[in-house]
């Protein structure tokens, strides 16, 4: 480290990114990288976990990465935290983070994030109850206008009458009716902590994938042995049984079916469930107001899962860091 970054974390020495560069280890976070060979530098040969120190601050900070460049050069907690004096441009950061995308890295890399902070006590281990729910990310591309369009149901798939031609420059993004508002976009589901409210797992689909049919590729990447907390939009017979066979208590909330009410008891599950299902709730506002994540910067599934990830790890860290910062002496970040 040079003189100058020495000097920026002595007077940094308050600033929550310094403490946050303190708690986590880093080298075991850039051993589940691996090798990501010359590529993965930059042309300058950039540091990997320098790379990766960025990236969660342009998450956390909601940068382009025209504006991470920037801020690498001029904020000196940015300078401290990724150890850079010679700043990677716009081109390097966006290539790095496609190079992570390509070998499949996002979500080992949330889950070792989610390790450390299990590590140091701060988050209860994955034998617990979950809870999972989904929202809806407007796409960074906008569809075409002129493209007819016409609507089935209130959470079907928009038909578009066209020929040759796309949605938008978007080519994963879908449209959703829900209600009376039509969405162009994607749906993001998140598994959350039960009882601390971390994010545990991102799935991130075309907006017209239905709920109810997802939760069987979600529920094999989620590790809890407690129960699994959602809302009647998860209900079926299938994924009842598909709990069971994991050994997952049922935590789907009832769903009333055409001449056949809920019973008193199934209103009394629905309302001890929903006491808990607020959780992932707070997590999507932190994750549209503080993170600013209510559009995708992306474009394709794949893009817009991984800036989900980051954002999540975001989430993850600043919980992590608010709890440390309520400890007595900071003993983690001394």
């Amino acid at each position: 480290m040079t003189f100058l970054l020495c000097e920026a974390e002595m007077r940094l020495k308050d600033n929550a990114l310094i403490k946050l560069n303190k708690l986590i280890k880093w080298t075991d976070i850039k051993e589940k990288m691996g090798d990501l060979g010359r590529s993965g530098y930059g042309p300058e040969a950039y540091d990997p976990l320098s790379m990766l120190k960025a990236l969660i601050l342009q998450a956390w900070h909601n940068l382009s990465d025209r504006g991470l460049e920037e801020a690498l050069k001029v904020r000196m907690d940015f300078m401290v935290m990724t150890g850079f004096t010679d700043v990677p441009d716009e081109t390097t950061i966006c290539r790095f983070r496609n190079l992570l995308i390509k070998r499949g890295l996002m979500d080992e890399l949330l889950l070792s994030i989610n390790e450390q902070i299990e590590g140091h006590g701060l988050k209860v281990k994955a034998s617990q109850g979950a809870i999972i729910d989904a929202t809806l990310i407007a796409s960074a591309a906008r569809p075409k206008q002129e493209i007819t369009m016409k609507e089935y149901g209130k959470e079907e798939e928009v038909e578009y009458q066209m020929e040759g031609n796309s949605l938008s420059k978007d080519e994963d993004a879908r449209w959703l009716k829900k209600g009376k508002k039509s969405h162009f976009g994607y749906k993001g589901f998140a598994v959350v902590d039960q009882e601390d409210g971390y994010i545990k797992n991102i799935h991130v689909t075309p907006a017209n994938k239905s709920e109810v049919k997802e939760f069987a590729e979600i529920l094999p990447k989620v590790k809890v042995k407690g129960r699994f907390y959602a809302d009647k939009g998860y209900a079926s017979k299938e994924n009842k049984e598909l709990l069971r066979s994991h050994g997952i208590k049922n935590g789907i909330m009832e769903k009333a079916k055409v001449n056949k009410p809920l019973t008193a008891m199934q209103k009394r599950f629905n309302k001890l469930i929903s006491q808990v299902r607020y959780k992932v709730e707070r997590c999507f506002g932190t994750l549209k107001r503080k993170f600013r994540f209510d559009r995708a910067s992306y474009l394709s599934t794949t893009k817009v899962h991984a800036q989900m990830v980051f954002k999540a790890i975001a989430h993850n860290l600043l919980k992590a860091i608010n709890m440390v910062m309520k400890l007595p002496q900071n003993p983690l970040i001394v």
